[in-house]
């Protein structure tokens, strides 16, 4: 697997050249983000029943022949991200005017729908949030792809930086853990955290091209925090 290739486009390319393993790659990836947002659109409502029914459908958009996958133009504004939340949006609207047809219940044919008062933050926010964690899994994912070619002490670094974040550990306990010197730690610390956001950097590019590092963290902050 080569460099970037965990990242979306080049999953996409692959997708397109019709490996199994690609398509698979794609929904473990994107399934989250669909899934937050048909959850928040119809939360309190009967239709919360229908989202693991209209998240196959969005993947059925995506990848069958001449679907939204083959469709998708990283050139265009918002990147990926900008579409994927127009192809989810599309099948959600399908699944509310059908279940309306039906008279199962009644809905806003405008963008977003009527949203319950208790509704604690809008649709949007809630595919954002869950598209900023996609894209932390990734560049996590190309880190530890970078240092697996790097070699061990690369390795170590990552290792570092997940037991200082996964399991929140002070680099003073991960430096007795390990007998090292707290000094060196802290300075692999500062490198693993360095190379975390060159990879984050990366993800965010080619998913929303034009986008700056600066301006990828601040949004990933602003998502999660």
């Amino acid at each position: 697997m080569g460099e970037l290739e965990v990242t979306h486009w080049s999953v996409i390319r692959r997708v397109r050249a019709g490996e199994i393993e690609a398509r698979a790659e794609f929904a473990r990836t994107y399934g989250p983000v669909v899934r937050a947002f048909l959850l928040a659109r119809w939360r309190g409502t009967s239709l919360v029943s229908e989202v693991e029914d209209a998240a196959q459908d969005v993947f059925v958009d995506l990848l069958r022949p001449n679907g939204a996958v083959e469709r998708a133009d990283s050139t265009l504004p918002g990147g990926f991200r900008a579409y994927l939340y127009g192809v989810v949006r599309n099948v959600a609207r399908r699944v509310e005017e059908r279940r309306a047809r039906r008279r199962e219940v009644n809905v806003d044919s405008s963008f977003p729908p009527p949203e319950p008062a208790n509704r604690e933050e809008p649709v949007s926010h809630a595919f954002d949030r869950a598209w900023a964690r996609s894209l932390l899994r990734q560049a996590a994912a190309l880190q530890r792809e970078r240092a697996a070619a790097a070699g061990p002490e690369a390795l170590r670094r990552v290792e570092l930086l997940q037991l200082r974040f996964a399991r929140d550990m002070p680099i003073r306990e991960i430096a007795a853990l390990w007998g090292e010197d707290p000094a060196r730690l802290h300075r692999m610390y500062a490198q693993a955290r360095e190379e975390f956001k060159d990879a984050v950097r990366a993800v965010a590019e080619e998913l929303e091209p034009g986008l700056s590092t600066e301006a990828a963290c601040r949004r990933l902050l602003e998502h999660l925090g």
